[in-house]
């Protein structure tokens, strides 16, 4: 998996909790993105604070944190040529008032902090997010 080809998704603890994991999913299907590796797993807070750590001087970190070890989430390598900014389109702006019709966010998030998924921002970012998550034996 060269640069560019992969993000990282995480269906955070909101959209899980909505059972909007296989309507996410089919998002994702219909967008062209492979997946080549997925889990379902809950992050410690330990997890969620080096995950995060970017963010850890900001006012929101610790509901960041508190959010994301608030329930199960799905992570997944997806692959398509330029995939990072691909994926940044499907799922809209972070905020998903903002957020154009039909995408990912506008469709199944809540607001700001219970925005349904994470998108890796860079192609660097998305390697070091990949990594984070999974083993080079669980990619497939």
């Amino acid at each position: 998996m060269a640069a560019g080809n992969i993000t990282l998704t995480m269906i955070k603890p909101d959209a899980v909790r909505k059972n909007n994991i296989g309507p996410i999913l089919g998002k994702i299907n219909e967008a062209g993105f492979r997946i080549r590796a997925m889990k379902y797993t809950q992050l410690t807070k330990a997890q969620a604070e080096a995950f995060y750590a970017v963010h850890a001087e900001r006012p929101f970190y610790a509901d960041l944190v508190a959010f994301m070890t608030s329930g199960p989430i799905v992570a997944a390598i997806l692959e398509k040529d330029n995939a990072v900014q691909e994926f940044r389109k499907l799922i809209g702006s972070t905020n998903p008032k903002d957020a154009a019709p039909g995408t990912i966010r506008q469709l199944f998030a809540e607001d700001v902090q219970n925005n349904a998924v994470h998108g890796s921002d860079s192609d660097e970012n998305a390697n070091i997010e990949a990594d984070f998550h999974f083993a080079k034996t669980e990619r497939f």
